[in-house]
């Protein structure tokens, strides 16, 4: 028996490389499982296409560089993730996961209403939740959440490292004021 999925267009998160670093090949491959719109900062090119993927745009691009055929370029007005959630928002896309080397969300705040944004790192997934937040995770995984926030959640504790892990297998729930709550996840990328 099989099992068929009907994905429309821009129905998956598109995916936006600013910068790949030493970022799982293997995890790579998951976000991009789904054939995500595949935008690539201008400086990370060369790199992904190494790998074999075909990229849909190319951000900032230079004149020099030599581009993969039916290729969109986009000439960047401003910072580049803002550029490129403004491309994204405009033509209509619900989600993005984006693979950088920091993962700070607060400067992206504004775009919250309008986009769902997931950042990756090597080793965390950072992301904006609303009160009443709900998500099933594994005992161990270890969120970090800034203490400016008063917040409250079931099924974590804090622990040694300033950070506050799953207790047991189940779900976390996070409740607070606020609009948002910033989390950041840390995952084992192997």
């Amino acid at each position: 028996m099989s099992s068929h999925h009907i994905i429309r267009e821009k129905q998956e998160p598109a995916l936006y490389i600013h910068q790949l670093g030493d970022f799982n090949e293997e995890y790579l491959g998951q976000l991009l499982e789904w054939s995500p719109t595949l935008i690539v900062n201008s400086t990370e090119y060369e790199k992904v296409v190494s790998l074999g993927l075909k990229v849909d745009v190319v951000l900032n691009p230079s004149s020099r560089q030599e581009y993969q055929e039916n290729t969109r370029l986009i000439e960047k007005m401003k910072a580049d993730i803002l550029e490129v959630l403004d491309f994204l928002i405009e033509e209509g896309y619900q989600a993005v996961n984006i693979i950088d080397q920091d993962g700070q969300l607060p400067d992206l705040i504004d775009y919250f209403p309008q986009i769902n944004i997931v950042i990756f790192t090597t080793n965390t997934k950072n992301y904006a939740i609303k009160s009443g937040f709900k998500v099933w995770k594994p005992k161990g995984t270890e969120f970090q959440i800034p203490l400016t926030n008063y917040f409250e959640t079931s099924n974590l504790l804090p622990n040694e490292k300033e950070r506050f892990e799953v207790i047991k297998d189940g779900f976390v729930e996070f409740t607070f004021a606020g609009t948002y709550l910033f989390v950041r996840e840390y995952y084992d990328p192997t």
